[in-house]
């Protein structure tokens, strides 16, 4: 084939993703919502593959409509065999056609026929107008198809590794040409189709019955005449050869809704395939889409404009003085390297709204330079865009420069306007909100020259391109977070019209009094970007760390991870590989005979979940060892960690996000924090590494008890719940003795137990069934209990139903300070994503307002602390809880300014209470 010949791929798509679905572990495959995903990511790195290697001019995916077809009316047992389709595939062909959509490949489906069929017939319609056809399928029946212009992409393992069927290949393989697979298959039959062939007849003996006597035709006209076994097997079966021979022959002659014409491949829709590959939570395949396929990418309609130059020393502050006086917003970038909490600058720069540019080199600055940008940075009145500020500002200040006047972020800005989302790249917003690339576009003549930059300046371009793609950036996510109503997908995303009805029940009167644009105006400017210098603070502060101690820790639990390996190695008698799921399944399945546990494609799991609860139906004692060693594991790796993050001034700088968590939270990498485990002793010990450090006096923790549980009851408005809350008494014994009908001091540990699970669990849209595994009883005596409590909480009832039914009508739910979560798949039709919403929608605006009061506790503490001239500083924030270091003789000070700052920091109808801790570390100042 020449490079013109146009490239026509086929793809069968529920063949494909039924592979992919066998292929990928679903436990390893899931959103964070839930929703399994391993067919679908299977199916769309295959298709990235495929689109990478083969570079299709054009491309269609078919699919069957049903398992009915004209070839089930011939044969009722055709493919009746097969078994059920698991419960954990349903809704993911949906998915990969949403995928598709994005993609903007077209999908075609027959009523009453299969997509071999519709295949076969674009397949031929490709060859005839001369076209090159690839068939990417898992259904050997597409071999009959195979020719000089046709080729077939069979996955030999999985959907990665696909073997080339030319006729040459298929003929090696079976020993007949393309021409003949189909009288081939007659004869041995398909099992997956459940055409059952002739007893005894392999491939070997078809092949050779079709050489002699010239295709199924002539082995069936002279069936008498073989000998043996095999034809009397032959002689026997006759007529299921003959039905065989019917059914398998693929419609090559359909009508069709597009012909092989109007597949041609133009490229994907960006938008929709962030809103996708973010659903879905893709990050590395849409890294691997871009990287890929950038080739046969759509350019973006423009680049930007840009008059750039390399400010030399000793006109840095002529040229900040022309371009960025008072009151003019300009876009920064800086470049250099970031981390533990703190940077280094390698270069800085600046664009206007007009087009002119200016990158410098800090370290080649002269005093007056110096001098003029330390003034501008600081210059509140000044104002300044920036993309992910909080690198910058801890560079800035390394180099010993304030950074104020921020007035935008644009990272942040895409955040709040779109929190479900994976990456908060530039280039790619810049792309989906601007269309243009981060390119300088040449004028008419093709000459473009930078002052200054010879032909070495690429990197100071780069770095003006997004300093002035950040400050059109910020303007255009504006309008964004300007909606109020609908989805950022849908068309009333720029609207201005407010949604039918009042604010839902319970909503604060300083949200439903602001519009879209005022509440998202506020969180930026008054929660957010404050938060951005907060957060650098503690960053550049880190807390101490006790080496030694972690030392001896980390071989603690080395030894640990021995011992338990070594107990379960006595118990089975041989030593084996504790991580190998191959042989925990030979050990706990077959010879030791225990309940099996969720079928999987490679036996049945073994993750940790399913140990568990192995466990629990029967006690062996490898579990218990097998479960120990997974738990000191983790504990060594966490330590190991810790270890490799102390930096050379004895302290811990984690890296706190603000970017991350859909509901608002904060999150922390290198390390994360948030991940050392505190309801086992075990776990705690590793938070006794964590110290005070030199010159202070000690360490000072400080929490909201209950704060989810409060927010709930200042949403729902519930009366009853209100007043557990206000009668001073245990909250979850309070809410029990309503239940239960009994005094409080008459409540038993276990009715409690039961009521605290209920009332963390209904905020996170528990069902029966889920509440039943949590207490270990069934599910009709969990669904008596959810009805006892409902019956006693109303409001919280009400107010579920409510906020599920206004997300619905809004496509959103909001916090108490109007952070939005957009929610597009309440009205899904795939039942799986619908209901994952639907938790998402009752858990996010009370984890969001939890998130929202404890970011508001940190400034107003903040604020406090500098007012008050303190010395204490606040060093880390993990979930609900504020760790400080506290400065001597500053205790006292400390512990009321923190309770009455927290305590204060939202007007909910219960009482905001705080807990407090002291400690020399951070495991012995918990309370």
């Amino acid at each position: 084939m020449t490079a013109s010949t146009p490239r026509l791929l086929l793809v069968d798509g529920h063949s494909l993703a039924y592979r992919a679905f066998f292929a990928l572990p679903v436990e390893n495959f899931s959103t964070t919502t839930g929703q399994p995903t391993n067919a679908v990511y299977g199916f769309t790195s295959m298709l990235i593959n495929v689109l990478r290697d083969e570079q299709p001019t054009h491309i269609v995916v078919a699919f069957d409509v049903s398992r009915r077809s004209f070839r089930t009316e011939r044969y009722a047992e055709y493919k009746a065999g097969r078994s059920e389709t698991p419960a954990d595939f349903v809704g993911q062909v949906s998915l990969v056609k949403e995928v598709l959509e994005a993609l903007r490949i077209p999908v075609v489906e027959k009523e009453g026929y299969e997509a071999d069929d519709v295949i076969a017939t674009l397949a031929c319609q490709g060859r005839d107008n001369g076209m090159e056809v690839l068939i990417s399928s898992g259904d050997r029946d597409a071999f009959q198809l195979v020719g000089d212009r046709i080729t077939v992409l069979y996955p030999r393992k999985g959907v990665s590794d696909l073997a080339r069927m030319d006729p040459a290949a298929v003929t090696a393989r079976y020993g007949v040409g393309p021409d003949r697979y189909r009288d081939l298959a007659a004869l041995v039959g398909e099992a997956s189709d459940n055409l059952p062939g002739v007893p005894g007849v392999g491939p070997k003996t078809a092949a050779k019955w079709i050489g002699q006597y010239g295709g199924v035709e002539g082995v069936i006209a002279r069936a008498d005449e073989i000998k043996g076994k095999a034809g009397e097997s032959l002689r026997e079966r006759l007529a299921d050869v003959i039905r065989n021979y019917e059914l398998n022959c693929l419609v090559s002659d359909l009508e069709l809704p597009l012909q092989v014409d109007d597949a041609r491949w133009t490229g994907w829709d960006r938008e929709a395939v962030h809103q996708v590959f973010d659903t879905l939570q893709f990050r590395i395949l849409r890294d691997r889409l871009y990287q890929y396929l950038e080739a046969v990418e759509p350019e973006a309609e423009a680049g930007f404009d840009l008059s750039g130059e390399v400010l030399r020393p000793g006109t840095v502050a002529a040229w900040l003085a022309t371009h960025a006086p008072a009151g003019t917003p300009t876009g920064v970038a800086v470049a250099g390297t970031f981390g533990r909490g703190t940077g280094s600058l390698s270069g800085v720069a600046i664009a206007t709204a007009g087009g002119a540019a200016g990158w410098f080199d800090p370290a080649q600055l002269d005093p007056a330079d110096e001098t003029s940008v330390a003034d501008w940075l600081a210059d509140a009145d000044r104002p300044k865009v920036l993309h992910d500020s909080k690198p910058a500002l801890l560079a800035f200040a390394a180099h010993g420069w304030d950074l104020a006047g921020v007035v935008r972020d644009t990272a942040l800005a895409a955040y709040l306007a779109r929190p479900d989302q994976r990456s908060y790249d530039l280039t790619d917003l810049a792309l989906r909100y601007l269309h243009r690339e981060l390119r300088v576009d040449a004028p008419e003549s093709g000459q473009l020259t930078l002052d200054g930059f010879g032909n070495d300046g690429e990197v100071e371009q780069n770095l003006m391109l997004r300093a002035r793609a950040t400050l059109d950036l910020a303007d255009a996510i504006d309008v964004e977070l300007a909606r109020d109503g609908g989805s950022p997908a849908s068309p009333a995303a720029t609207g201005d019209e407010q949604p039918e009805g009042g604010p839902a029940d319970g909503a604060p009167q300083d949200v439903s009094a602001h519009s879209s644009a005022e509440l998202s105006a506020r969180l930026m400017t008054e929660v957010e970007l404050p938060l951005v210098r907060v957060l650098a603070g503690m960053e550049r502060v880190g807390i101490a760390a006790d080496t030694d101690y972690l030392s001896e820790l980390e071989a603690h639990f080395a030894a640990e991870v021995k011992a338990a390996a070594q107990s379960a190695y006595e118990v089975v008698g041989r030593e084996f590989n504790l991580g190998s799921p191959k042989q925990l399944q030979e050990i706990l399945f077959t010879e030791l005979g225990l309940p099996k546990t969720k079928k999987i494609k490679t036996g049945y799991t073994t993750d940790a979940d399913a140990l568990q609860w192995l466990y629990a139906q029967q006690p062996h004692p490898v579990l218990a060892h097998l479960l120990r060693h997974r738990d000191v594991a983790r504990l060594k790796s966490t330590v190991d960690g810790l270890l490799k993050s102390i930096s050379d001034d004895g302290r811990i700088h984690t890296t706190f996000h603000q970017t991350v968590a859909a509901t608002g939270r904060l999150s922390s990498t290198d390390p994360n924090l948030q991940n050392i485990p505190i309801r086992t002793e075990e776990g705690r010990r590793i938070r006794r590494a964590f110290v005070v450090g030199p010159g202070y006096e000690t360490l000072l923790t400080a929490d909201y008890s209950q704060i989810e549980m409060r927010i709930m009851a200042h949403l729902s408005a519930d009366d009853a719940l209100i007043e557990a809350f206000n009668s001073g008494a245990d909250f979850h014994a309070a809410t029990a003795s309503s239940v239960f009908g009994v005094p409080v001091d008459e409540v038993t540990a276990d009715q409690r137990r039961k009521i605290k699970a209920m009332n963390y669990g209904l905020a996170y849209g528990l069902s029966a069934f889920g509440l039943s595994q949590q207490l270990s009883i069934t599910p009709d005596e969990a669904r008596g209990l959810m009805e006892e409590y409902f019956s006693r909480f109303g409001g919280v009832r009400d107010y579920l139903r409510e906020v599920v039914k206004r997300a619905v009508q809004d496509g959103y739910t909001s916090t108490i300070l109007g952070r939005r979560r957009y929610l597009p798949d309440l009205v899904s039709d795939n039942r799986q994503r619908r209901e994952m919403s639907e938790r998402m929608a009752l858990n996010a605006p009370i984890q969001g307002s939890a998130a929202d009061i404890i970011k508001v506790a940190m400034l107003h503490v903040d604020t406090a602390l500098r007012e008050a001239g303190l010395r204490s500083r606040m060093l880390l924030q993990v979930h609900d809880e504020l760790v400080f270091e506290v400065a001597p003789g500053e205790r006292d000070a400390l512990e009321a300014l923190v309770r009455q700052r927290m305590g204060q920091a939202y007007p909910l109808s219960v009482p905001l209470e705080v807990s407090v801790g002291v400690g020399q570390d951070w495991n012995s100042a918990d309370h």
